[in-house]
Order: structure tokens, then C-alpha cells, then sequence
């Protein structure tokens, strides 16, 4: 069986714990958001695209 979730929930869920078990405070969540929000505006957008489908293929183990 086949489970497909959306990286960004997964994030979220991710998030969610840090803040809650962590202790993180939410600014610093916000912070860490508007970073990768302006970070995905910048040249290194195809870099860690690339990364992420790269590593998403190694957990899922799709080797084309």
C-alpha cells in the first residue's frame, strides 16, 4: 500500500512537534519559514529542488 503526502505537511507536522515538545518558540518557526520563503527566490532554488526529489526518490527507493 502506498502512502503519498505532501512534503509540506510533513514539514508542518515537523514544525508543529518542535514547537510543542521542543520548546522552540514561534517566532524563530516564523524565521525559519520566511528564510526558506526568500531562499526559494535565489539561484540555489534548482539546487535544493533537485536535492529534495533526489532524496525523496532514495526514501521511497525509486531508482530510475
Amino acid at each position: 500500500m502506498t502512502v503519498s503526502l505532501p512534503l509540506v505537511f510533513v514539514l508542518g507536522v515537523i514544525a508543529w512537534a518542535a514547537i510543542k515538545f521542543l520548546g522552540i518558540r514561534m517566532w524563530v518557526a516564523v524565521v525559519i519559514a520566511l528564510f526558506g520563503f526568500w531562499l526559494s527566490h535565489t539561484f540555489l532554488a534548482p539546487a535544493i529542488e533537485s536535492g529534495t526529489r533526489s532524496g525523496v526518490d532514495v526514501v521511497n527507493g525509486d531508482n530510475r
